[in-house]
């Protein structure tokens, strides 16, 4: 199971630290994934990793914002999102993703397990 939580309201330009907490799965040999939504649109795949911080993904639209990284010692993968803007506002979701690697062009649910969302708000 995953479970994610750390979101919250921030003025543009501030920050927040997203964590997935991943249990019954070995963390270790396995992607994670986030995803957001926001009101009608479509969920779009933030950042994912592999098993190294080497494979980290992004988004074009979060690249040199958002940070994500993985603690296999506490189960944990982080999305640390600084910078923060509007159109950051969303739902967002851990998930199991198909294999990082470095040639990994877009983050991709595995279809397996999800996390509840986490809201994070971005307003003035």
């Amino acid at each position: 199971q995953l479970q994610a939580s750390g979101g919250g309201s921030v003025p543009p330009g501030g920050s927040l630290t997203l964590s997935c907490v991943v249990s019954g799965l070995r963390l270790e040999l396995t992607s994670i994934g986030w995803f957001r939504q926001a009101p009608g649109k479509e969920r779009e795949g933030v950042s994912c990793i592999g098993k190294t911080s080497t494979t980290a993904r992004y988004v074009e639209s979060v690249r040199g914002r958002f940070t994500i990284s993985r603690d296999n010692a506490k189960n944990t993968v982080y999305l640390q999102m600084n910078s923060l803007k509007p159109e950051d506002a969303a739902v967002y979701y851990c998930a199991t993703v198909t294999p990082v690697t470095i040639m990994t062009r877009r983050c991709a649910s595995d279809n397996t397990y999800w996390g509840q969302g986490t809201q994070v708000t971005v307003s003035s």
